[in-house]
Order: C-alpha cells, then sequence, then structure tokens
C-alpha cells in the first residue's frame, strides 16, 4: 500500500461512496474530501427541468471540484499520507456525457481536459456496483427531495457508462466492489477487509 496515498471512491447515485470515504478516512487515518453537491446553485433546477439546466448544473460542478482537487499536494506528505475521496476527476465526464447533448459534451469536455489535464489523479478507484433496487432504497432513504423522482433508466444508464469508462479508459489501479453484499456501515469487518485488500494491492 505504499504507493497508494489517494483513494477515490466511485459508483452510481445511492451507491454508498460518502459513506464508505468517510470510514475509510477515519481508519487511515486520511484526509477527507467530500463532494461539495450541496453548494451547486442549479442541481434542484436541473431535476426539475433537466434540458434547461444541465450544462449550468455539469460547469457548476466542474468548478467546484476543479476547487477541491487541485488543492490536492502532487505527493502523499509525512504527516498525512492518505487522502480519501467521494469522487474522482472523471465523474464529471460520466454526469456530463449522461446529461448533456453531443454538442454540449464536446464543449464541456474541452474545459475538463483543460483544468484536469495536470490535476493529480487517484492512486487507487474502489468502485461500487449496487443493483437498481438497491440504489432507488437508498436514494429514498437518505430522502433528498431532488432525488426522488430519478427513473430507473437514468440510474443504469450511468452504471453503463461508468463500465465503459473504467474498462476503456482508466488504466490505473481499481478494486470493484459488489455493495450489495457488503454493509460497510453497520460491519466493522467488511470495512477491515476492504481495507486488508488495499493494504495487499
Amino acid at each position: 500500500m505504499k504507493d497508494i496515498k489517494y483513494i477515490a471512491i466511485e459508483g452510481n447515485i445511492g451507491a454508498g461512496k460518502t459513506t464508505l470515504a468517510k470510514l475509510l478516512a477515519k481508519q487511515l487515518k486520511g484526509r477527507l474530501i467530500l463532494e461539495e453537491f450541496a453548494d451547486n446553485p442549479f442541481l434542484e433546477k436541473f431535476y426539475k427541468d433537466p434540458e434547461r439546466y444541465a450544462f449550468s448544473v455539469e460547469m457548476a460542478f466542474l468548478a467546484d471540484r476543479y476547487h477541491q482537487l487541485s488543492e490536492l499536494p502532487s505527493s502523499g506528505d509525512l504527516f498525512q499520507p492518505y487522502i480519501i475521496a467521494d469522487y474522482a476527476p472523471f465523474k464529471s465526464l460520466i454526469f456530463a456525457q449522461n446529461n448533456l447533448n453531443e454538442a454540449e459534451f464536446r464543449l464541456y469536455r474541452e474545459f475538463w481536459q483543460m483544468a484536469f489535464n495536470k490535476i493529480r489523479q487517484p492512486d487507487l478507484i474502489i468502485y461500487l456496483h449496487r443493483s437498481n433496487p438497491n440504489l432507488i432504497q437508498n436514494i429514498k432513504k437518505r430522502g433528498r427531495s431532488y432525488e426522488q423522482n430519478l427513473k430507473e433508466d437514468y440510474l443504469l444508464k450511468l452504471t453503463e457508462r461508468y463500465g465503459v469508462y473504467l474498462k476503456n479508459f482508466w488504466d490505473g489501479n481499481i478494486l470493484r466492489i459488489d455493495a450489495d453484499l457488503q454493509d460497510f456501515l453497520h460491519s466493522e469487518s467488511d470495512v477491515q477487509s476492504l481495507i486488508d485488500r488495499i493494504k495487499g494491492l
């Protein structure tokens, strides 16, 4: 694990990314980076009128993620060696491709490449795969009003896009976890088992 200092948790909406990131940061005594989605002024508007606000919501997320990740050190420091984030830089591309039309996405991708070309990339992606029924159950359980009308097809497309990206474009370390079979929130042994897998890389 000596070369793995920066770990990003990825997965669909409701996969359990933030929960796992918090648990790993606590156990590994690392720096925690959480996506600041609540600060996006277009998010609720996007869920009500996706076609009108898709580009605005994605550009706002891109700016927020860039500001967070551009502050990361180029390598782990001695006193706080681990960085645990509940998203990876490429998340912006996956959601933008899902939400924007072709012309908008081409323009967006240019902005993304300019912003993230020199941003530090994670040493490890932990990808949480969760079935659609369990994603929807988690979304309803956490109760964010603007997420309650998410369609199953939307979540399925995101899962497909994650699969394509990770297969064809991500060439770094990755651990794929069947999150339906884990209970990181209530099972310390599940968390420890994952940490053991990370240390074994």
